[in-house]
């Protein structure tokens, strides 16, 4: 019995150490994202989170939580705009385009009825 306590403690300060990792690395993410942060100030945070890490990272993240969910918002918002325009770049031209150009291979000869309508259809889905 007295090993299954020891195994439940040490899966709880696991726990515990994981999730102040994760904490850590989001305020230091937060810290090189803020651009109106000079570096003196970034540099009082990291010392403050290795000399005192638990009590600097709790003020951290009151005094400067809603900061943290506006930078984040922001990066996350230009990552959507980076991939959807990636996406319409790769995408390229309009189904109408794609038609034409089907059109005017099938106008060479370069391919059947067969395939041109095969092309119409995959430009259409």
């Amino acid at each position: 019995m007295d090993s299954f306590w020891s195994w439940f403690w040490l899966l709880i300060w696991w726990f515990l150490f994981f999730a102040y990792l994760v904490i850590l690395f989001q305020i230091l993410t937060d810290l090189f994202r803020d651009r109106t942060l000079s570096g003196w100030w970034k540099a009082v945070w990291i010392v403050g989170l290795v000399v005192f890490p638990f009590l600097t990272a709790l003020i951290y993240v009151i005094a400067r939580g809603g900061g943290m969910a506006e930078r984040q918002h922001a990066v996350l918002k230009q990552a959507q705009a980076d991939t959807d325009r990636y996406v319409r770049d790769v995408a390229g031209a309009s189904p109408a385009s794609h038609i034409t150009e089907a059109k005017a291979l099938l106008d060479q000869g370069v391919i059947t009825p067969a395939e041109f309508a095969q092309l119409k259809a995959k430009a259409l889905a």
